[in-house]
């Protein structure tokens, strides 16, 4: 109990977010059907999620996140963080070490929506 257990993605165009997260991750997406919404599930090698389309106005950016940012652990941070440039996505945070945990960066998608990128490694910093 009270772990994170589940996480959705909302953006615009939905079928640009798949193919971004797609692309990167190898996250596989399923309809659900029978929803008054257009809803995809989400699943991963960990937590599952879903992707729905944005009810309201995202806001402008520079303005911060105002959200839970996710972070997903990878095996290569640089190798990952380089897909995620030639897909669309953009540096929110550089890359940084959390001494003796990992290299940590965050990233946005081409829909906007802030994630993060950590790699374990003890010998960061």
């Amino acid at each position: 109990m009270n772990n994170v257990m589940y996480f959705e993605i909302q953006a615009d165009d939905l079928k640009k977010t798949k193919k971004f997260y797609l692309e990167i991750f190898g996250w596989k997406f399923i309809k659900q059907e029978g929803l008054p919404i257009e809803y995809w599930r989400i699943e991963t090698e960990g937590i599952n999620g879903g992707l729905l389309k944005r009810p309201a106005s995202s806001p402008p950016s520079q303005s911060g996140t105002n959200a839970f940012v996710c972070s997903m652990e990878v095996i290569d941070f640089d190798t990952i963080a380089n897909k995620i440039l030639k897909n669309g996505g953009k540096v929110a945070l550089p890359k940084f070490a959390v001494p003796g945990k990992c290299w940590q960066g965050y990233f946005i998608d081409p829909e906007g929506n802030t994630f993060g990128l950590f790699q374990v490694d003890e010998k960061a910093g």
